[in-house]
């Protein structure tokens, strides 16, 4: 074990103290930690207080039986490995075992050689996982850019631009769908521009009412209308010396927008109602989610604003279109809202990343954010398992655009039935072919047929 590694908890389950004494001796090693108890409900409440990442459980135990036990293990932390030991042997059991979330079912009497080899596999696996998790915190480290998240190649293209755009620019458009970051993507240029020590306003102009729009903007005079009683200084005046986010700008009133584009080229503004001109120091960043040159085709923006704003453009990409930054984000999250809800939250079960990977994702990383939000805050043990997500996730999962259905002949459908299989008892192909009710040669064929390298869990 490294310095940097963390001891792995094992605690074994069987009211047969010899046993217990069996294991402890038979399993002791540097950098494991092992816990038994004779009695199910105190051995339970052990594994769940102490983090237990391996248990080792008798089946046939009084009070408790050893398959309740599973169950509620499995049902606290999905990602502890638990192998079932049992001195009667049966399939059904075994397939109930399997079917429940053991990792493997071994019968009594169990050899100190064979134990060591299956739980050897499985401390590796752990250790693994730790690994795994201390390189995805020191990932998460490299691949934050200014509050944003990301590794895959189109993300990398968009902080380039951001890095090469910031110093220079006075107006800037950034484009893409709702919940893509577009104002993250914002706060960076301003951050990096020369203008961070000054304020960075936003105006959300899908929310501001087409009567106002022009006070709000550039401010008004007293008396300049009917309920205008003083002076107000507009967004425009508020930046000063820092940079204004106009959210949604595709949402700006058409009248508006002749007065908006004499502000972006004079850097001059005058209030509502006043002859007097003022001059600005302000960065421009009009941020939208829809298509500016369909809205000037319709005559709803004008051509001339969006060349005006379009100098430079930055274009988010829709998190389905880098799927390869999930995990980076999921971290994110996952530490974000541990620290939030002040819970031990270490990681997201293996099934509960697999039904995020499948997910189509329309509302991008927001959705994302608020998905895993709900999560922490339901979680109830150390990992975010599915039942955690919100309901939507509980069933079927809808697929991206584009992935492929599993779907094929009756013949394919067995063999991928007997890979998992083969994959839940850890690539014992006795147990397998048992389990399934064939022969191990027909099991052999099965996998041999389209597929000469199946995928065997070590």
């Amino acid at each position: 074990m490294t310095h940097s590694e963390l001891p792995i908890t094992i605690v074994a389950i069987d009211d047969d103290a010899m046993i217990l004494e069996l294991v402890r001796d038979g399993l002791a090693q540097e950098g494991v930690e092992i816990l038994t108890s004779t009695d199910a409900q105190s051995g339970l409440e052990l594994v769940l207080r102490r983090r237990a990442q391996i248990v080792m459980l008798d089946l046939m135990m009084p009070h408790l039986s050893g398959m309740e036990v599973l169950e509620r293990i499995v049902e606290a932390d999905p990602g502890i490995d638990v192998i079932l030991l049992t001195g009667h042997y049966s399939t059904d059991s075994a397939v109930e075992a399997i079917q429940k979330g053991a990792c493997d079912y071994l019968t009594k009497p169990v050899s100190i050689d064979k134990l060591r080899e299956r739980v050897g596999s499985l401390l590796a696996d752990a250790r693994q996982r730790q690994r795994a998790l201390q390189s995805e915190r020191a990932l998460l480290e490299a691949s934050l850019f200014e509050g944003i998240v990301g590794q895959s190649p189109l993300m990398l293209e968009v902080f380039a631009r951001i890095r090469r755009v910031a110093p220079h620019f006075r107006t800037v458009l950034v484009t893409g769908a709702t919940g893509t970051g577009k104002e993250l993507a914002a706060r960076a240029l301003h951050r990096l521009s020369p203008a961070a020590s000054g304020p960075f306003v936003v105006v959300n102009c899908a929310a501001v009412v087409e009567t106002l729009f022009e006070s709000e903007l550039f401010g008004h005079v007293r008396g300049a209308f009917t309920g205008a009683t003083q002076d107000k200084v507009g967004m425009f005046e508020y930046a000063q010396g820092g940079t204004l986010m106009l959210d949604e700008i595709g949402d700006t009133p058409l009248a508006t927008q002749s007065k908006l584009l004499r502000v972006l080229q004079t850097q001059e503004v005058q209030r509502v109602g006043s002859p007097a001109v003022r001059k600005l120091d302000v960065r421009v960043i009009g941020a939208t989610n829809r298509d500016l040159e369909t809205l000037g085709a319709e005559k709803k923006f004008r051509d001339d604003l969006y060349y005006r704003l379009s100098m430079v453009e930055i274009k988010l990409p829709r998190l389905a279109e880098r799927k390869e930054d999930l995990p980076l984000l999921e971290r994110h999250f996952l530490e974000r809202f541990a620290a939030e809800y002040h819970k031990p939250l270490a990681h997201l079960t293996r099934r509960a990343q697999s039904v995020l990977a499948r997910y189509p994702w329309p509302g991008n990383v927001r959705e994302l954010e608020n998905v895993l939000g709900l999560a922490c805050m339901m979680a109830e043990a150390d990992a975010v398992d599915v039942r955690d997500l919100p309901e939507r996730f509980h069933g079927p999962v809808p697929r991206s655009p584009g992935e492929d259905e599993e779907l094929g002949t009756l013949d394919e459908a067995q063999r991928r039935h007997a890979r998992r299989v083969l994959e839940r008892a850890g690539g014992n192909k006795a147990q397998a072919a048992e389990i399934l009710g064939i022969s191990r040669s027909t099991l052999y064929c099965l996998l041999a047929e389209k597929d000469p390298e199946p995928r065997i869990k070590p």
